[in-house]
């Protein structure tokens, strides 16, 4: 490992200490003209010991990107990380942890009774054999049942 500084805050984070699952705050970036970019880390699998299946993450990200707004406007993104450990949700002026971890909480909870995926077809999506709608239900379900230990980040 590098002593070295890096330029990617989460390339920074020593993922041997962490706990997964948790929900920290990755950064915050200010725009020129006030407005405040909130970066989380919705850590869902443990580091280097586990990894979410592709089908079941892609339709999770389908499932929360879509629900997620039905809770809030300040949503920009929701993004699976490459290393298929968790998620990066970016937010807009919102800087509330806890109700961050409410949106995350009830957008799972959607998630949980969705029917379908959305956009889970060729012309809205650019792997649509890859989904599980099954499988992101089982995450949700795994990640609300540890509810109480999101605001944990180190073990």
């Amino acid at each position: 490992m590098s002593d070295q500084e890096m330029n990617v805050e989460s390339f920074n984070l020593d993922h041997t200490k962490v706990k997964a699952p948790y929900v920290r705050l990755a950064g915050i970036k200010s725009g020129e003209h006030g407005d405040a970019i909130h970066k989380y880390d919705l850590r869902i699998c443990q580091p280097n010991k586990a990894h979410m299946e592709m089908p079941a993450l892609h339709s999770l990200e389908h499932l929360m990107a879509e629900l997620s707004r039905n809770h809030t406007d300040k949503v920009l993104d929701i993004s699976p990380m490459g290393c298929q450990t968790g998620f990066y949700v970016t937010l807009i002026n919102h800087d509330d942890y806890d109700d961050v971890l409410d949106l995350i909480d009830k957008t799972l909870n959607d998630v949980l009774v969705a029917t379908d995926v959305p956009a889970c077809n060729e012309m809205q999506c650019g792997w649509a054999a890859s989904h599980s709608l099954e499988g992101a239900q089982a995450l949700a379900r795994d990640l609300l049942a540890k509810r109480n230990e999101w605001n944990q980040v180190f073990a």
